[in-house]
């Protein structure tokens, strides 16, 4: 179950997103469409095709990575972590990837 989300902004294009961190259990149950309805074109092709290959078994193994992947991915579009539910440093450190704070949208931490 995903244990924390993380909101994203794009400074350019003033667009939000969030994504959740940990166990995705609309891709155990859903494959492909999650990935897909998120706008992640790339991440569905790749569930779609390793998952048609194995007969449906490998989504097991993109539950457990899916999240982190639309992670990299928002990251990779130039989206910044404006806010989340959990500790930012700890997210980090729990993903093993640097999220760049957005510094006009954070939110400063409770005292």
């Amino acid at each position: 179950m995903a244990y924390a989300t993380i909101d994203f902004h794009h400074p350019q294009t003033g667009a939000l997103k969030q994504a959740p961190v940990g166990f995705s259990w609309t891709t155990l149950f859903f494959g492909f469409f999650p990935a897909l309805f998120r706008g992640h074109w790339t991440g569905a092709l790749i569930i779609f095709l390793i998952g048609w290959i194995t007969l449906g078994f490998a989504q097991l193994v993109f539950a457990f990575i899916y999240n982190k992947m639309y992670v990299k991915h928002l990251l990779s579009e130039g989206f910044k972590l404006s806010n989340s539910s959990s500790d930012p440093a700890e997210l980090s450190r729990r993903l093993r990837i640097e999220l760049p704070l957005d510094p006009s949208r954070a939110q400063p931490l409770p005292a």
